[in-house]
């Protein structure tokens, strides 16, 4: 294949047209068709060398192996995702793609993102969450890994949240990372768009270890006065993990909260083990307008789980999101990946989401009393049927 076949495939994928999946109706939310990012959607000039002379047979030079979690944000009327590439060397880096439409025709710019290359023992980047802060600053807060010195095992790391910072997503600021004074480690940090009794707040996720949560009881809210030296002493609990929930091995916060008149809504996500392994999905709760760190509504389950082929690829049956857009004509677009390999796109608005939110009922936690949370529910609609 020459360069110039690469590029019309490419071009055909870019302006290939997103229809709603109609056979996943639910009422909450349209699933799109086709995945918004792949590995396709990378420019063929990041993965080949054009010229003939020097790349003879058209090889791959610098593969990429996935695009997928990624921020998300409204900059000047684009849709503008900022993806988590990994190439096949298992590194991961950030790129920005923006399109005129919030479910096609995204493209990536010519360059990834270079930050500042300010931590030496910083091996790999993940997983931004971006905040348009009331500050004034467009904020990135990342995964930011490093290898494990004091323990034997190879694969072992420590897990913190880096944080930069921006105006126009090209020119970068690096801020030393999250300190969380009673925490050993952090995964899934996000920053809220407002003050908190004039400090900013963070919602955390507390670990003992890389992959284990250990006694980290869920999604931990803490403030800090000053975010170029962010430091936090103390961290309340939020979003519980609980026993045979959808968040019973670990949880941690998703896409920056969106804020309506009855709450912060939350789109996070839960994991539970199975026999064949951890199970990702995304679910839904809400917190308090004058206390972010109150959890005031929880739906039962998940909101979205991985379904067909989203359940295949590199880390099978996930469903991961840490981005979503909210216009201020009220729709709502959660930008998920499914199996860390590609990135998709559901559509709501803000009445549908706060009527999932606060309508839904919670779980009670019993195999007894849901049977019966359920029987109740369905003789009612019988009820109703039977009158119509």
């Amino acid at each position: 294949m020459t360069y110039s076949e690469i590029e019309k495939r490419y071009e055909a994928l870019i302006n290939k047209k997103n229809t709603p999946d109609e056979a996943r109706y639910n009422g909450i939310y349209e699933r799109w068709t086709d995945p918004v990012l792949t590995r396709d959607h990378i420019p063929p000039f990041w993965i080949y060398d054009p010229n003939p002379a020097t790349n003879p047979h058209m090889m791959t030079r610098l593969g990429i192996n996935a695009v997928f979690n990624s921020g998300a944000i409204l900059i000047d009327g684009k849709y503008t995702l900022v993806a988590r590439v990994e190439g096949y060397d298992r590194k991961s880096f950030f790129a920005v793609a923006q399109s005129e439409s919030p479910v096609d025709g995204f493209r990536f710019w010519d360059e990834p993102v270079i930050l500042p290359d300010t931590c030496p023992d910083e091996t790999n980047v993940y997983d931004m969450r971006l905040t348009k802060h009331e500050d004034g600053w467009i904020y990135g807060v990342f995964c930011s890994e490093s290898k494990d010195r004091s323990a034997g095992d190879l694969s072992a790391a420590t897990a913190a949240a880096g944080i930069v910072r921006t105006k126009d997503l090209k020119n970068w600021e690096r801020l030393p990372n999250l300190v969380t004074k009673r925490s050993p480690q952090q995964r899934n940090v996000l920053l809220l768009p407002e003050f908190v009794n004039g400090k900013y707040a963070f919602y955390t996720r507390p670990m003992d270890d890389f992959i284990d949560t250990g006694s980290g009881g869920g999604i931990g809210f803490g403030l800090c006065d000053d975010i170029t030296h962010a430091v936090i002493d103390e961290e309340k609990m939020t979003s519980l993990r609980k026993y045979h929930t959808v968040t019973e091995t670990k949880n941690g916060a998703g896409a920056v909260p969106i804020k309506t008149d009855r709450g912060w809504i939350h789109i996070a996500h839960g994991v539970r083990n199975t026999a064949a392994g951890l199970r990702y999905v995304v679910y839904a709760f809400a917190t308090a307008l004058d206390d972010p760190s109150r959890v005031i509504a929880e739906p039962s389950g998940f909101l979205i789980a991985p379904l067909g082929d989203e359940r295949i690829g590199d880390v099978s049956n996930v469903v991961f999101t840490n981005g979503a857009i909210a216009t201020p004509d009220g729709k709502v677009y959660i930008y998920y990946a499914s199996s860390d390999t590609r990135l998709h796109v559901a559509s709501t608005d803000i009445d549908r989401l706060t009527d999932y939110v606060f309508n839904t009922p919670a779980d009670p936690g019993r195999s007894a009393d849901c049977v019966r949370q359920r029987a109740e529910f369905i003789r009612k609609n019988l009820e109703f049927l039977n009158k119509n």
